[in-house]
């Protein structure tokens, strides 16, 4: 069974007159602990198809299945409840609340699932060694490298436990050896903990540690390749 399952998805966007489809029957299954990429050129539907996978969007037609859960069968407060419980997300832009300390921010996703704050503590301090930020948990946004806040907001991703962890270009701001570092960091994740990840990516570095590539162009499915380690 497939954690992630698109069957004939297709996403229609008004533009002016006449209507734009950034995504077109497009078929996609992924397995639980699967480390993909949607790669493609801009305007290709990486975003719009990790936005719907995320409940952040909705698909125009066909059918949206993450974690056995059927989209078109839930109403708005259970995709809400749904996104917050079993989706984690990282961004390019990292998102981070900038009056909150790292830890806090970590901890956000876990707060807002009514975690017990020593609980919260717990977690966010083994995840802060884990991915070598330990001692930065009183630190700001602002006081953090780039680096250093893409791995805080790695750490919020996954203090839940999610289904999937969905990866909008993560590596778009950060240099090419952050980027590397994070991206072993985030497969080591991935192998150890069985944590599955999605991003979407035009970066080559991406693409060449995913472990299957999927390409997409025009809203469709180019090519689906799955790479050797």
């Amino acid at each position: 069974m497939s954690l992630i399952a698109l069957r004939n998805m297709t996403k229609i966007y008004p533009s002016g007159n006449q209507n734009v489809a950034a995504v077109q029957e497009l078929n996609l299954f992924i397995k639980a602990g699967e480390f993909a990429v949607l790669a493609g050129p801009s305007g290709s539907g990486k975003t719009t198809v990790l936005n719907i996978i995320g409940a952040l969007d909705r698909a125009t037609e066909g059918a949206v299945a993450v974690d056995g859960n059927d989209y078109s069968e839930m109403k708005p407060k259970e995709l809400a409840d749904f996104r917050l419980k079993r989706i984690g997300f990282i961004f390019q832009s990292y998102n981070l609340i900038p009056v909150l300390t790292a830890a806090e921010n970590a901890g956000f996703t876990l707060m807002l699932q009514g975690v017990p704050p020593e609980q919260r503590r717990t977690r966010i301090e083994t995840l802060f060694a884990q991915l070598g930020i330990d001692g930065l948990e009183e630190r700001r946004p602002n006081d953090l490298s780039g680096g250093q806040q893409q791995r805080v907001a790695i750490a919020r991703a996954i203090a839940a436990e999610p289904a999937v962890i969905l990866a909008d270009e993560p590596t778009a701001n950060l240099d090419s050896h952050t980027a590397e570092d994070l991206l072993t960091l985030m497969r080591q994740l991935n192998q150890e903990n069985g944590t599955t990840f999605l991003f979407s990516s035009h970066d080559p570095m991406v693409i060449a540690h995913a472990e299957r590539v999927v390409q997409l162009r025009d809203g469709r499915l180019e090519n689906d390749i799955r790479q050797e380690d």
